[in-house]
């Protein structure tokens, strides 16, 4: 109970601060809203999506039923499962913006991955109308998949610095340069991360890449420390596992794109509030030299 009262108490002084600044920068809409007015609270709302990705449930259905039953006291104001779904998509912009602000500090230190969302199985692709436009099919080291990939970029505490999302068929090494727009140190990656060009780019705003080499590709002088770093890499891809498994941000029972986006986004929430993330623990063993 702890654990919710605190996860309550940080979306709750976000939105506090947040509310009044979102509502001067809307613009004005014509349409008259439609239906009841949600008796819960945005602040209740995010924390009632961001608590589901850190239970043990498997679907949000089952969650919501568990909360109607054992925490109507924490929710007095409890609305329907239908009607709740109904409108989370209006969560997408607190979300994201809360994500903003749990994101971690640049250490210096920074590694970068992606991975794939599925959004239906293989077989199901035609038949797959949800996402039509937007995903496309994306191949991995497990195979061939149709969906999205989520791009990130944590440093060696495990915190998220950025992250992105983009169509399955996108060359990781495409989108570095926005993904690693305002970092700066030393950005560890794999081979799908080489590129001269980019790595140019990179250097100028005061980030040195460094990525494992290719078979055919001659070895480069590296100090020790940076071979160590590099092949710490791991730690990003037990992230991705951790966001899978256990935030569970892929699944293939989406109806509408909203809601799908939420989902991810409440994912990422729920594991920047993770109170132990995967670390290096590297403040006590390297020093990050400028």
């Amino acid at each position: 109970m702890n654990d919710l009262t605190a996860l309550f108490c940080s979306v709750d002084d976000f939105w506090k601060d947040f509310e009044a600044h979102w509502k001067k920068s809307l613009i004005g809409d014509s349409k008259p809203i439609t239906g009841p007015h949600p008796e819960l609270s945005v602040p209740e709302m995010m924390t009632i999506v961001i608590l589901f990705h850190q239970s043990n449930f498997r679907t949000f259905k089952h969650f919501y039923s568990f909360v109607c039953q054992h925490l109507k006291r924490e929710f007095p104001k409890l609305i329907s499962y239908s009607r709740f779904v109904h409108i989370k998509k209006q969560l997408f912009v607190p979300l994201y913006v809360y994500l903003l602000h749990k994101r971690g500090m640049i250490t210096g230190i920074s590694f970068v991955d992606s991975t794939s969302i599925r959004v239906c199985h293989n077989k199901r692709i035609r038949r797959n109308r949800v996402f039509s436009g937007l995903a496309r099919r994306g191949k991995t080291t497990a195979g061939w998949f149709y969906g999205f990939k989520l791009h990130l970029i944590v440093n060696d505490r495990g915190e998220i610095l950025s992250f992105l999302l983009t169509p399955g068929n996108m060359a990781d090494v495409s989108v570095l340069g926005r993904l690693a727009r305002g970092i700066f140190g030393k950005l560890f990656g794999d081979k799908g991360y080489i590129s001269a060009k980019i790595a140019k780019q990179l250097f100028e705003q005061g980030l040195h890449l460094f990525t494992t080499l290719r078979s055919n590709m001659k070895q480069k002088l590296m100090s020790m420390q940076d071979q160590i770093l590099l092949r710490k890499r791991s730690i990003i891809e037990t992230i991705n596992d951790q966001l899978k498994n256990i935030s569970q941000i892929e699944h293939t029972r989406h109806r509408t794109v909203e809601n799908f986006l939420v989902n991810l986004l409440a994912g990422l929430a729920a594991y920047s509030n993770q109170p132990k993330k995967p670390s290096l623990n590297l403040d006590k063993h390297l020093t990050y030299n400028a």
